[in-house]
């Protein structure tokens, strides 16, 4: 698989991807279209522990029963079935790598299986691991590549559009952060990101008091797997000398930035760093200052449904 799969598809802390692309061109119509099967996605990601019919779903895109399955697997590549399946298990994958505080059974049942080893089964012939074994040590290849439907879905068919009146420019403070530091394949940042929950859990720097960040220190494009660099940070006054966990204090400095709201899936903030360096920058008139593209993470799956995840992320500017 290629480094570049790899990349888009990390979950908390995303590879970014800034090389210009042909855009196809959207109609008003093919708007309007979308935006009635992006109900059905958000309703779907809302209602997960209930049952999904057809019908229901039909109603919520205001679509003839008679034709909305073949219209949903003509747009999405995927049944309705499928999608449904695929949502439910990436959400208890990442309970069970990100929430300890939850048992296998009880995600299982979430899931919609009547008992755990149903579930076992199903999780081992999708990922290549059992339940445990992935919440212990989550081989995430195998993972990005069960996904892939899934992320095409959402992210590939169906992407956000922005425009100059989503971009804010905000004048911000120095922000004192601790840092994780990942460095090496894209592959292996949802291990960092594992390690760095269980850190802050045990410091006590949880999301519901302190602030979470990410710093893009590279391009992966540009960087050798081996070399590639993504800060894990947490907003933190207190100061720390890197120990076991290689955990360091630093600053994001303050200063001007432009700042592009993510709503919906931000696994995936590509096609956000896309709009601000190919479109937002050149016709602002604006320069990009010397550090990083970075984000605040400010609400996350599986936390709240995928669509209510919220990050913003900030262009540095002179």
């Amino acid at each position: 698989m290629s480094n570049r799969k790899i990349g888009r598809a990390v979950f908390a802390a995303t590879c970014l991807d800034t090389v210009a692309t042909m855009e196809p061109i959207v109609t008003p119509a093919l708007q309007t279209y979308h935006a009635r099967m992006r109900r059905v996605l958000d309703h779907i990601e809302c209602h997960l522990d209930d049952q999904l019919d057809l019908e229901a779903l039909s109603k919520v895109a205001a679509f003839s029963k008679f034709h909305f399955h073949r219209q949903f697997t003509a747009i999405f590549g995927l049944s309705v079935h499928r999608y449904i399946q695929l949502s439910r298990m990436k959400r208890a994958s990442f309970r069970l790598a990100y929430r300890d505080d939850q048992s296998v059974t009880q995600i299982a049942m979430d899931a919609g299986y009547d008992a755990p080893d149903a579930f076992a089964r199903t999780f081992r012939q999708r990922f290549g691991q059992s339940p445990s074994s992935f919440r212990k040590s989550p081989e995430w290849e195998p993972w990005l590549k069960a996904f892939e439907p899934l992320i095409n879905a959402r992210n590939k068919r169906m992407q956000q559009i922005f425009n100059t009146s989503d971009v804010t420019i905000r004048e911000g403070s120095p922000i004192r952060v601790a840092i994780m530091e990942h460095r090496g394949p894209p592959a292996t940042i949802g291990t960092t990101i594992q390690r760095f929950i269980r850190w802050r859990k045990a410091v006590g720097l949880v999301p519901r008091n302190s602030e979470t960040f990410n710093i893009f220190r590279c391009d992966p494009r540009a960087t050798s797997p081996s070399d590639y660099r993504l800060d894990l940070c947490v907003g933190t006054e207190r100061v720390f000398e890197a120990g076991n966990e290689g955990i360091m204090s630093s600053t994001i400095p303050g200063g001007r930035c432009a700042v592009l709201r993510v709503v919906g899936n931000t696994d995936d903030l590509e096609n956000a760093a896309l709009y601000l360096y190919r479109d937002w920058l050149p016709q602002s008139g604006e320069e990009a200052r010397d550090f990083p593209l970075y984000c605040q993470r400010i609400t996350f799956f599986p936390e709240v449904p995928e669509h209510e995840a919220i990050a913003d992320l900030f262009l540095p500017l002179r």
